[in-house]
């Protein structure tokens, strides 16, 4: 079934106009109609958490009201609601199927609506290899562009991880890697990323979206997006950092919208010849380095009569 990963995720919002705000400042697009895009098209989707429109809420404190997949053509559509018949109702309008898996989580497939885009990513020069970036191109301006390209996973708090999983291996997910007695990272037939999926076993009342997050150009455009975000009053909640599952770099930060929200870049590819690791969830596994945000600072030389550097502290004694 060739689901390629993830088209838009619907939330149902008291304060839309905050909401909205967030999503702007994040680095999407106001499409209008409560839609904010990125490069691609792919997208978050306000509505007011009232709207007799959207799905039932989940009876937690989250906020995603429903998870739209987009596939590569109607032959998967077909595929996939005659696999999802077997057990559960469905419904198919307009080109749009409907159901909810089995944690309660509202699904949507439909034919993707992502934009082909073509940007270049970043470069890096190293001793011992051919320049990627030629004399006089430079490799960071303040200024530069650094805008959410493509929607890239969502990660759910689930009840029953091993009953979740099942229900996506029907869709065709693999298991990349996994989190010994937590949950896996799960890839659909329709792309290579690491993960457009990873869910986390929790009790029932946390049921719901942890976090989301959007692809960038590359690790300078996380950094440069996220501390813009940070000066923008935004809190930031984990990193920025490098992930080891994915090698994705991140940087996550709290949100309206009843979960995190992540900025990433630079996430692994696999094939089916990939076999999945294993390995408990902690610190050293979930990340080969963390940063922490600081504001700016300058070297401004020693004090008088004093040293040069205070160990502990950087260079001008700023902390």
């Amino acid at each position: 079934m060739n689901i390629i990963g993830p088209d838009a995720l619907v939330f149902g919002v008291d304060d839309l106009a905050a909401c909205g705000q967030y999503l702007v400042d994040y680095g999407l697009k106001d499409a209008g109609a409560g839609r904010f895009e990125a490069l691609d098209g792919t997208a978050v989707v306000l509505r007011a958490r009232n709207d007799p429109a959207l799905p039932p809420e989940m009876g937690t404190a989250s906020l995603l009201r429903e998870t739209v997949y987009g596939v590569a053509d109607t032959a998967a559509l077909d595929a996939i609601e005659a696999e999802l018949r077997r057990d559960r109702e469905v419904s198919r309008r307009d080109g749009v199927l409907r159901c909810v898996d089995d944690m309660g989580f509202a699904l949507a497939f439909q034919v993707t609506v992502r934009r082909p885009i073509a940007l270049p990513a970043e470069t890096v020069n190293a001793p011992g290899a051919a320049p990627q970036r030629g004399p006089n191109a430079i490799g960071v301006t303040p200024d530069m562009a650094a805008l959410p390209r493509t929607l890239s996973h969502v990660v759910y708090f689930v009840p029953d991880v091993a009953k979740a999983e099942a229900f996506y291996t029907r869709l065709g997910f693999v298991c990349t890697d996994r989190f010994t007695g937590v949950g896996p990272f799960l890839r659909p037939a329709g792309t290579l990323d690491h993960h457009t999926l990873f869910m986390i076993e929790t009790p029932a009342f946390m049921k719901g979206c942890e976090h989301f997050t959007f692809h960038m150009g590359g690790p300078t455009e996380v950094l440069l997006a996220g501390t813009r975000f940070v000066e923008k009053g935004y809190e930031s909640f984990w990193g920025p950092g490098r992930h080891l599952y994915g090698s994705n770099w991140f940087w996550y930060f709290n949100s309206p919208l009843g979960c995190h929200v992540e900025y990433d870049a630079d996430m692994d590819l696999h094939d089916d010849s990939w076999t999945a690791r294993e390995t408990g969830m902690g610190a050293d596994a979930s990340q080969a380095f963390l940063f922490q945000y600081r504001q700016k600072w300058a070297p401004s030389g020693p004090p008088p009569g004093g040293p040069a550097h205070q160990p502990g502290s950087p260079p001008g004694g700023k902390h």
